[in-house]
């Protein structure tokens, strides 16, 4: 009787895929579904996206600096916390306009997907390019890009726990103390004080002269003068 045997090469192959130990024991954890054996293997979970309702409430906040000039809408859920951006810019059709909105995008696509508005804030505030400027807006001061404006008011706006006046930075209203806000802030004076002020050494921020010593506009470093 005639007999047929296993060439070298099959028996070779067939003995790696059967003693592989580590192919047999992701197939083993994902047949038996143990906790994380997907994650592991393929990556992170799954994330959950919560879209806000039809109906929202939103402020729009106006910006200029560095010769541009636009608007932050910041959409909420009904507990107040914000679930979404849109960036317009002035120039419309313009390459800084595209993507400002297509990031406006990424970043309400984050803020749904539960990453915490801190998290970006972290990441994005602080980042240096242009254009940039002085916004005129004293609790900011100097944008060093419009990523830096952008995350820097919104930490300030929902994160500092700082309860900001209604419209603004104030035209003569009154503030929820009953004291009237201050007026628009003028920067002609802070720019001659600087003068030729170093950078500081913490956050990269212009510093203004106090005393003998500098101070940091951004951060409250100063120079390390006694």
């Amino acid at each position: 009787m005639e007999t047929f045997e296993p060439t070298p090469q099959e028996c070779g192959a067939e003995d790696s895929k059967s003693s592989d130990p580590a192919s047999v024991e992701d197939r083993s954890r994902l047949a038996e579904g143990a906790p994380g054996a997907a994650s592991d293997i393929l990556g992170p979970p799954a994330a959950s996206r919560h879209r806000l309702q039809n109906e929202r409430s939103a402020i729009t906040h106006h910006f200029a600096f560095g010769g541009h000039e636009g608007y932050l809408t910041v959409g909420f859920y009904p507990n107040g916390q914000p679930g979404e951006i849109f960036i317009r810019m002035a120039k419309a059709g313009s390459t800084i306009a595209g993507l400002m909105e297509c990031f406006g995008t990424v970043v309400s696509v984050s803020l749904q997907h539960g990453v915490p508005l801190k998290v970006l804030c972290d990441k994005l505030s602080h980042t240096r390019f242009e254009p940039s400027g002085w916004t005129g807006n004293a609790q900011i001061g100097y944008a060093k890009s419009i990523m830096d404006y952008l995350f820097r008011f919104m930490e300030l706006r929902f994160l500092s726990g700082k309860q900001l006046s209604l419209f603004g930075q104030g035209n003569g209203e009154i503030g929820a103390a009953g004291e009237p806000t201050p007026g628009p802030f003028d920067d002609s004076q802070l720019l001659y004080d600087i003068g030729d002020a170093p950078p500081c050494v913490a956050c990269g921020g212009l510093m203004k002269p106090s005393g003998t010593c500098y101070t940091c506009l951004n951060c409250g470093q100063t120079s390390g003068c006694s």
